[in-house]
């Protein structure tokens, strides 16, 4: 495993400050790169499998299970010192967020395909399909993600510094061995 500290020494001054004062944001970034890479793969497999005469359920779908995948990654990783929030109703709050996020996440794909008519046959499959993906992954996906991040701090995350977690190997936050993970 990777050393963060060491690749951050590494880096000029400034770019590791910035870094390092927007680390939750990058934290973000990368849970929801993955929940777009989980979101892709469902998607396609349930569109060109057992849903492909549905789109958006299909699209929807993947959301949810991606959504699932951000819950732990984000409460795990991303805000993992934040909370504030009693543990169900916290994870009621983060549904609730995502849940309008995925609302938001489908309206440019709806658009495109009942409003614009980007689908097959008043378009090629082609045109559809690059529609399909500029309207739902990344216009929908770029309101969706604003809005969760926005919402998780808001709402679902609120405090800062709410969960201390200890360092990797049972040290405090002095670097004194913790007697009671020893």
């Amino acid at each position: 495993m990777w050393d963060a500290d060491r690749l951050l020494g590494r880096l000029p001054r400034p770019l590791k400050a910035l870094l390092i004062r927007h680390h939750e944001l990058l934290k973000f970034g990368v849970v929801g790169a993955i929940c777009f890479a989980v979101t892709t793969v469902v998607n396609y497999v349930l569109k060109l499998t057992v849903l492909n005469a549905n789109p958006l359920t299909a699209f929807g779908i993947a959301v949810l299970v991606a959504t699932v995948c951000s819950y732990v990654l984000s409460r795990e990783w991303s805000f993992r010192t934040r909370g504030g929030r009693e543990g169900r109703h916290e994870a009621a709050l983060f549904f609730l967020v995502s849940g309008i996020s995925v609302g938001l996440t489908l309206l440019p794909l709806a658009v495109s395909r009942y409003v614009l008519d980007l689908r097959v046959p008043h378009v090629g499959l082609l045109t559809q399909e690059v529609a399909d993906f500029v309207s739902g992954f990344i216009l929908g996906t770029l309101l969706g993600t604003v809005f969760r991040f926005w919402g998780f701090r808001k709402w679902v995350f609120p405090q800062a510094n709410a969960r201390i977690r200890r360092p990797r190997g049972g040290r405090n936050e002095s670097g004194e061995q913790d007697r009671r993970a020893a």
